[in-house]
C-alpha cells in the first residue's frame, strides 16, 4: 500500500529495464545484480514506507511461550484465504484484550516489518482492541444492510425445493448433532433418501474457507438437487461464520437451491436471508427437503378413493343417460325416422321435377315468340320480297341519290346474291 503522495515504480518509469534519467540511484542489470541483502534492505524500506495502520481480522492462532515477553498472533481475514503474522508485547495483550481466545476478532494498531533474514513480513502491533459483541452486531447489520441493499435477500429469486430430490447435498459438523437430525428426521420421512455429506468446521477462523470449498463442490455434483447447511445453535461468536459476507454470496452464488438451517428458531445469521429456504431448525431442514413417506400414501390412499368414488359416479350417470337414450322413439324405432325422410325425399324430388318441366315449356314458348319477332325486324325477310341494299364500296349504304356521283361502284346485296353496279347520270 502507497501513500497518496508517493509514486508506484511503475509510475515513476513505465517501463523498469530503463533506469530513470531522473533518478541517482544505481540500478541493477545483468552485468551488475544486486546482491540478496541490497535487495531485502530496498524490500524492507518499501514496506516501512505503509507506517502505522488499523487493521481488522480474526485470530487463527495465539502462541504464548511461557517466560517470553513476545507473543505472537496469526491474523486472518475472515473473508478470506490469508493470514498474517503479528507480534506484540504481553503487556500492550494483556491490557488491550486480556482474554483474547483463537476465533476471536480483533482490531489492532499495527506497523508492518519485513525480516531480511527470514524473508518474512509481519505486523508489530503497539495496540490490540477485542472486539465486543455490540460492535459485531452493529457490523453485522451493516452488512445486512449492503447485502439487502444489491439484491441478495429479494423474494423473487428465490427458488422452490424439489418435491423428491434424487439426492440431498449436507454441510454440516463432523458428528454433530446436526447432522444426526439431519439424517434421523428425513430417512425417518423417506426411507430411500440419499445423502452426500461433507463435513467442515462450523466455528473458527476456518470455517468460511471450508463451508465455501464444500459449497462449490456439492453445487458442482449434477445428482446435488438441494443443499442444506446445517449446525446447531451457539452464541453470537459460534455463528459469525454464517454471516460471513464471502458466504453469503457464494450461497446467493450458487446453483442449487440451498437450505438454510443454522442454530434454533431464534437465531437468524445473515446467511438464512440469502439462502432459498430458511429452515427454524436442522429438523425443520429435514422436513422440508423430502416429504413424507405415510402422509403421501394416506394422501394416495385418498384421492384413489376419491378417484373410484368419481369413477363410478360417472359411470352410472353415462348408463342412466344411455337408457334415456335407447327409450326414445328415433333409436327405439329408427326405421321410421329413416322412412319419413324417405318420403319427405320422394315428394321434394317430384315438386322438382314438375318445377323444372314447367320453366321449359315456359322458356319453350318465349323462344318462339322471339324468334318470331326476330324474322318480322330482320332485313332479310325485306329482301325476301324483293327489295335490296345498296352500298358503296367502303361499306356505306347509300339512302339518297344526292349521295352518289356519276361513275361511283355500287355493291347491290339481294335476298340471294349480290350484284356491282355503276352509276350514270340519266338526261
Amino acid at each position: 500500500m502507497t501513500q497518496p503522495d508517493q509514486k508506484t515504480p511503475d509510475s515513476r518509469n513505465p517501463d523498469p529495464r530503463n533506469p530513470d534519467p531522473r533518478s541517482s540511484e544505481p540500478k541493477s542489470t545483468a552485468d551488475e545484480p544486486w546482491p540478496v541483502r541490497v535487495v531485502s534492505q530496498k524490500i524492507g524500506a518499501w514496506v516501512a514506507k505503509l507506517g502505522w495502520v488499523w487493521v481488522d481480522g480474526q485470530v487463527a492462532q495465539i502462541s504464548r511461550r511461557p517466560g517470553a515477553s513476545v507473543v505472537f498472533l496469526t491474523l486472518r481475514d475472515p473473508a478470506a484465504d490469508l493470514s498474517l503474522t503479528v507480534t506484540t508485547h504481553r503487556d500492550v495483550l494483556d491490557a488491550g484484550a486480556p482474554e483474547l481466545a483463537e476465533g476471536a476478532r480483533v482490531t489492532l494498531h499495527a506497523k508492518p516489518e519485513f525480516y531480511p533474514a527470514r524473508g518474512s513480513l509481519s505486523l508489530r502491533a503497539d495496540e490490540i482492541r477485542q472486539v465486543g459483541l455490540g460492535e459485531l452486531l452493529a457490523r453485522l447489520e451493516r452488512l445486512k444492510r449492503l447485502l439487502a441493499a444489491e439484491g441478495l435477500f429479494a423474494r423473487e429469486r428465490k427458488r422452490r425445493l424439489p418435491f423428491l430430490p434424487r439426492r440431498v447435498g449436507l454441510i454440516t459438523g463432523r458428528a454433530s448433532a446436526a447432522e444426526r437430525d439431519v439424517l434421523m428426521n428425513a430417512r425417518r420421512r423417506w426411507p430411500s433418501v440419499d445423502f452426500r455429506v461433507v463435513n467442515v468446521a462450523v466455528q473458527g477462523p476456518t470455517a468460511v474457507t471450508q463451508i465455501i470449498d464444500a459449497l462449490a463442490v456439492l453445487d458442482d455434483d449434477p445428482t446435488i438437487d438441494v443443499i442444506v447447511l446445517a449446525r446447531g445453535g451457539g452464541g453470537v461468536e459460534d455463528l459469525l461464520p454464517f454471516s460471513d459476507e464471502a458466504l453469503c454470496r457464494a450461497v446467493f452464488a450458487a446453483r442449487t437451491p440451498v437450505v438454510s438451517a443454522i442454530g434454533h428458531e431464534t437465531d437468524a445469521p445473515l446467511v438464512d436471508y440469502v439462502a432459498d429456504v430458511r429452515a427454524s431448525t436442522p429438523t425443520d431442514a429435514a422436513k422440508r427437503v423430502v416429504p413424507d413417506l405415510a402422509e403421501e400414501t394416506r394422501l394416495l390412499e385418498h384421492a384413489r378413493h376419491r378417484l373410484d368414488r368419481a369413477i363410478g359416479t360417472m359411470l352410472d350417470r353415462e348408463a342412466q343417460r344411455l337408457q334415456a337414450w335407447r327409450s326414445r322413439p328415433a333409436l327405439a324405432r329408427p326405421e321410421a325416422l329413416v322412412d319419413q325422410r324417405a318420403g319427405d325425399v320422394a315428394a321434394l324430388r317430384d315438386r322438382a321435377a314438375r318445377c323444372v318441366d314447367h320453366r321449359l315449356r315456359r322458356a319453350d314458348d318465349e323462344l318462339r315468340h322471339t324468334l318470331a319477332r326476330l324474322r318480322a325486324l330482320s332485313p332479310a325477310a325485306t329482301m325476301q320480297r324483293g327489295y335490296a341494299i345498296v352500298q358503296r364500296t367502303d361499306g356505306h349504304v347509300v339512302r339518297a341519290a344526292a349521295e352518289v356521283h356519276p361513275d361511283d361502284l355500287l355493291r347491290v346485296r339481294l335476298a340471294e346474291g349480290e350484284l356491282q353496279a355503276s352509276v350514270r347520270e340519266t338526261r
